[in-house]
């Protein structure tokens, strides 16, 4: 089990990796699994979203607080390249500081949703983690770096994103998209001895269990690069098995998040 401790661990292990990533690098430098960013871009990205989470936690906030500066491409674009990396590390050591200060069990506001999704810090420890961990990937693509992940955190990642596949927005049904729940229907991820996850579409919502069982289609691979397909970026090693149109399009609707 990855526990709130690690998932705070992560955002500070992760981060630095990450500025390791980027150290020399060309920060003009575009990044293909982020259309219309460049590295620069990215990394500033990565440190507004910390400072917005670290806010959030510090201050108990229960509504939406304002996150302009984590997608605006001028936030923070006065920071010196060569200052980039340790003004990441910083944000994310002050993010980890403050959520442990605060404990896994605090409630603040998260842009999950309430009814599946705890809405308290543990979200954001563990939230912040893997979007640090997959914007590294991002980078690691860019320069060359090799990405490497504890087998650990990366199926806790998966699990992560099949908790997001639960909600309304995944699976409601949309005018001129076919319907993704139907009897019968369920989806398989076998990433081997570090995990094997069930998705069931059978019934009124989605739900996931761990382990095998019948699937109109599946995925196989090494669980970094389950984790890496799932968030639609180069999987190597991952293969895909039985009813393509149906995986494609859980694909499309889980991924409705990333498009925001």
């Amino acid at each position: 089990m990855v526990t709130f401790d690690d998932h705070c661990d992560a955002i500070v292990a992760q981060t630095g990796l990450l500025a390791r990533h980027a150290e020399g690098a060309d920060p003009a430098a575009p990044v293909p699994t982020c259309p219309g960013w460049d590295l620069g871009r990215l990394l500033r990205h990565v440190g507004a979203d910390h400072r917005w989470a670290e806010e959030i936690v510090r201050t108990r906030a229960t509504r939406p607080t304002d996150d302009d500066s984590v997608d605006d491409p001028a936030a923070y674009a006065d920071l010196a390249p060569s200052a980039l990396g340790g003004w990441l590390v910083e944000g994310a050591t002050r993010l980890a500081g403050t959520l442990r200060a605060a404990g896994p069990d605090t409630p603040v506001w998260t842009p999950a949703d309430e009814h599946l999704i705890e809405q308290s810090t543990r979200f954001w420890a563990r939230r912040m983690a893997y979007e640090t961990l997959l914007h590294r990937a991002d980078a690691a693509l860019v320069t060359g770096a090799e990405f490497v992940v504890d087998e650990r955190l990366a199926a806790d990642a998966v699990e992560e994103w099949l908790q997001f596949s639960t909600v309304p927005e995944a699976y409601e049904p949309l005018p001129g998209v076919p319907d993704l729940l139907a009897p019968g229907r369920a989806l398989r991820f076998d990433a081997g001895s570090a995990g094997e996850w069930l998705l069931d579409l059978g019934g009124e919502r989605p739900r996931w269990r761990r382990g095998g069982g019948e699937a109109m289609a599946s995925v196989h691979g090494p669980v970094t690069g389950l984790l890496l397909f799932l968030y639609a970026r180069p999987a190597p090693g991952v293969s895909t098995r039985g009813d393509s149109e149906l995986l494609d399009l859980w694909l499309k609707r889980t991924r409705f998040w990333l498009e925001l």
